[in-house]
């Protein structure tokens, strides 16, 4: 009997062989490198958009604080926690629109073959992980 491989977040096997660049995040693309990586562009109404939506997201989840700390029911609270979920995957759909926008679309679209098949990856691993 074979044993299973242990997984890592994301779905990977441990040992699977993965780019560096795409490890944690970390891929180069267009986007300035470095801990403190900042986007190629950000669209302002995006943005801005993604700042209200957290602004809104925000008060909802103190308002799950309060009906936990309330003993509400169960089944409102999950109710309550799906519309926190699904507020932060607009969020997320955003973030993606803007990343596809400027710096996947700078790296692709670049002289380097490297930075684009890194941004290739990247984009798979985010699509498979955590846009779904």
């Amino acid at each position: 009997m074979k044993p299973k491989a242990s997984r890592l977040s994301g779905g990977r096997e441990a040992g699977a062989k993965v780019s560096p660049r795409v490890l944690g995040g970390a891929a180069a693309c267009a986007c300035e490198s470095g801990a403190g990586r900042k986007a190629a562009g950000v669209d302002p109404l995006l943005k801005e958009s993604n700042r209200n939506r957290l602004r809104r997201i925000e008060g909802q989840v103190r308002g799950l604080q309060k009906m936990v700390e309330e003993d509400r029911y169960c089944a409102d609270v999950i109710v309550q926690i799906a519309a926190v979920q699904e507020a932060l995957r607009a969020v997320a759909r955003n973030l993606m629109k803007n990343h596809l926008h400027h710096c996947a679309a700078k790296a692709i679209t670049g002289r380097k073959p490297q930075e684009a098949a890194a941004m290739y990856d990247e984009l798979l691993e985010l699509i498979y992980t955590h846009l779904r």
